[in-house]
């Protein structure tokens, strides 16, 4: 039977790119680390648009890197604390349960407020630049994304190996990069729907919100397991 957790991965990577703090900004992030601005961008000019590709997969690997990394470090710290893997799935589930409730507006919490976004680093227009801002955007927006990436480097932590892990990350990595490159060959779409999706936008965290809350609450009983059963209509499109 196939495994639904990776595209469970991916589905968390796609949400994290439609959250409030992240999706308003992608053209900003476009132009800056190409060097083009918004409006050129939307002439759709071919050499302007091979740079914008290669500078956004730049940018793409390096937030890669970072989130692939924690993966492998929370799969490894997994590991080596099995002894005490039912305390800890409690613990994780407290703090997937508060995330939660912090994504549905029932309980705030002020540090994933705080703006972290290193405006300082400048990408400049070359792949290196946008690496490098890559790089900063996954520690910068980290309190942002930090619910669902929670609940995804929990995950790994519970896999069986470290390789596993990072399999997993990349695959979060992958479903938030996919729809930025997408908007990287297409600004002008991605603005239209974005104007048209932001009114959904509180929804969204909200939904998000709910699933982190019944997340947290079958680790902190012990019935993570249901999840797998519950998901298991997945496995069809896995085959």
């Amino acid at each position: 039977m196939a495994n639904p957790t990776p595209i469970a991965a991916f589905l968390a990577g796609l949400v994290s790119f439609l959250s409030p703090c992240v999706l308003p900004l992608v053209p900003g992030y476009v132009s800056l680390i190409s060097g083009v601005g918004v409006e050129e961008l939307k002439e759709q000019n071919t050499a302007v648009l091979s740079k914008v590709m290669l500078n956004s997969i730049a940018f793409v690997i390096g937030f890669s890197i970072v989130f692939v990394t924690l993966g492998a470090l929370a799969t490894e710290v997994g590991q080596l604390a099995a002894r005490y893997k039912s305390v800890l799935a409690q613990v994780a589930g407290v703090v997937i349960l508060i995330f939660g409730l912090h994504l549905t507006g029932l309980y705030k919490i002020p540090l994933l407020y705080s703006d972290r976004r290193l405006h300082n680093v400048k990408g400049g227009s070359t792949a290196w630049g946008a690496f490098v801002v890559g790089f900063a955007f996954a520690f910068g927006w980290t309190p942002c994304v930090g619910p669902i990436l929670s609940a995804i480097l929990y995950l790994a932590a519970a896999q069986g190996s470290v390789s596993q892990g990072i399999f997993l990350l990349t695959i979060y990595s992958l479903g938030l990069a996919v729809p930025f490159l997408l908007t990287s060959l297409g600004i002008e779409r991605f603005l239209r729907f974005y104007g048209k999706f932001r009114r959904h936008m509180h929804v969204i965290e909200v939904a998000s919100g709910g699933l982190l809350i019944a997340l947290g609450v079958l680790l902190i009983f012990g019935r993570f397991t249901l999840l797998s059963h519950y998901l298991s209509f997945l496995n069809r499109f896995t085959l």
